[in-house]
């Protein structure tokens, strides 16, 4: 099952367990289950301290738990865990076979003195470069504390279950069988959500720190370079991001970052997190800004966050990324992860044999439509300009494909459901005015980013299209507040041209601090 050069490498690896593991699976007949055979007997085969048995009673077939002999087991896999998620399974042996998790150790003590019991059924793509993040979280849980059960489903294998369950986005995380939610989550988001005394303990801890000189509110590529430069200058440098990766946590391939030849988006936040963590950053994760306060008498700015805590600082970078622009249609946030997706990598898989949509002709869209047509039945794609924007070679792909239709001058009106599922869409030709139907069951929406700045508006100044005005410094219209990245005027939104904003409006912004003299107040202090 597995190839020589990988079997090496996890023998490796399995040379690190400090406790016997065993491997228990349920198999049917079916191809699926001599697969998963094949594999637990290729890891057992491994490691003196690695066994497995085939006389598992799950109810799904074909699945495999992991546990320690002798004791309830608590991690299942329903499937093959290979592609993105064999890094789950890995982990999970490790893991449970003892090896040291990489958390922090306030976060191994709060997860293990949760109370109660939790089931965690999390539904997952093979393709989905999001979903491995959920279930090595749950995973990592249902080894520290034994009120916690993990069970990673394919739901391209149990697909009968994704239908039951009416499941058209993943992850998708079932708790003790009413749904949790969708989409990437972090350990951390996960605890918070379990302990609910949590958001108030970090509020007040937040609330009583002391002002930074430089804080950078947004955790992405262009905060982590402002954060990088700003504390090799030796000040008192914080971070405080809603999720740090921003929006490269939903980026699959990444492959005209200079130097670095391939890498996926996921695997960047974590080296960009390392990064900071490198330097004396305090990093406040899991935090929403929604207020920005100029600096007063005091010299100090203020940012109010959504937890209720506020934090000082005598220099503020701005750098809260973008999001993915919706259509604004009836129907869109009624259906959103009912057929209305965003990641065609991810809930892609989903969608085999189905007919599908993709709003938006640009180079996202074309990409997205190219991928699709070679899982689902039938891609509509639709445009609203008179032509496609995308790079000619891949408008070239698209156009050799058989299962594509591409309608341009269309203006998206309604998303059509029967209140559970997407149905259809709705449709105007910008040409003759004409009213259109499209019956399917998926639309991916590929039309572009929107600012993440509302919370800015009337303090800073925006342009039309609500992106932080900026000079060639990054400075903002209020003094001593600067910006950098994608939710700036800066052009062309790439992560290579956001980490030198962040890293000049870092510079700007200790040049700014060295040049203006200390308030009156700070003096006396």
């Amino acid at each position: 099952m597995l190839e020589s050069a990988i079997k090496a490498q996890l023998s490796g690896y399995l040379e690190k367990l400090q406790q016997p593991i065993e491997l228990v699976a349920s198999l049917d007949d079916s191809a699926a289950a001599g697969e998963m055979r094949a594999l637990l007997d290729d890891i057992a085969s491994l490691s003196p301290k690695v066994s497995v048995r085939h006389d598992g009673s799950d109810a799904r077939k074909p699945s495999f738990s992991v546990g320690r002999p002798g004791e309830a087991h608590r991690i299942r896999f329903a499937g093959l865990p290979m592609g993105h998620e064999f890094t789950s399974l890995v982990l999970a042996l490790l893991q449970t076979g003892g090896h040291p998790p990489r958390v922090e150790a306030a976060l191994i003590e709060q997860i293990k003195a949760i109370p109660g019991k939790f089931r965690f059924e999390t539904y997952i793509s093979l393709s989905c470069h999001n979903c491995p993040d959920v279930v090595q979280a749950l995973n990592l849980m249902a080894v520290l504390n034994p009120g916690v059960e993990s069970v990673m489903i394919d739901g391209a294998l149990f697909q009968a279950e994704v239908d039951e369950r009416r499941i058209m986005a993943v992850p998708t995380v079932f708790l003790n069988g009413e749904n949790f939610g969708q989409g990437r989550m972090t350990i951390e988001e996960i605890v918070a959500r379990l302990d609910t005394d949590a958001a108030a303990r970090e509020a007040g801890k937040l609330e009583v720190k002391d002002a930074f000189d430089v804080l950078v509110v947004g955790g992405g590529p262009a905060g982590s370079a402002a954060a990088v430069y700003a504390a090799r200058k030796g000040i008192r440098t914080g971070v405080v991001a809603e999720r740090f990766g921003g929006q490269v946590l939903d980026t699959l391939s990444i492959e005209n970052l200079i130097s670095v030849k391939h890498t996926e988006g996921p695997k960047l936040a974590v080296a960009l997190e390392q990064h900071v963590k490198e330097y004396e950053v305090d990093i406040m994760n899991l935090q929403r800004a929604e207020a920005l306060e100029p600096a007063g008498a005091d010299g100090l700015a203020r940012v109010r966050l959504a937890s209720g805590a506020t934090l000082k600082a005598k220099a503020v970078i701005l750098a809260t990324g973008a999001r993915w622009r919706e259509m604004n249609v009836p129907g869109e946030k009624e259906y959103k992860a009912k057929g209305v997706c965003f990641c065609p990598h991810c809930d892609g898989p989903l969608f085999k044999g189905k007919r599908v949509a993709v709003i938006g002709g640009g180079n996202s869209g074309v990409e997205a439509a190219i991928d699709l047509a070679g899982i689902v039945s039938h891609v509509t794609l639709l445009e609203f300009d008179a032509r496609l924007r995308a790079d000619a070679v891949l408008q070239a792909k698209l156009t050799s494909l058989a299962n594509v239709t591409v309608i341009t001058s269309a203006l998206s009106t309604e998303v059509l459901g029967d209140g559970a599922k997407v149905t259809g869409l709705a449709y105007q030709d910008r040409t003759t005015g004409e009213s259109h139907r499209i019956e399917l069951e998926g639309i991916f929406v590929q039309i572009g980013l929107l600012p993440n700045t509302d919370w800015l508006k009337g303090t800073v100044a925006l342009s039309p299209r609500g992106e932080i005005e900026v000079d060639a410094r990054g400075q903002t219209s209020v003094p001593g507040v600067f910006a950098a990245g994608d939710a700036t005027t800066v052009p062309y939104k790439q992560i290579i041209i956001a980490m030198g904003e962040g890293a000049k409006a870092s510079l700007s912004a200790f040049d700014h601090l060295i040049r203006s003299p200390a308030p009156a107040a700070a003096v006396a202090a």
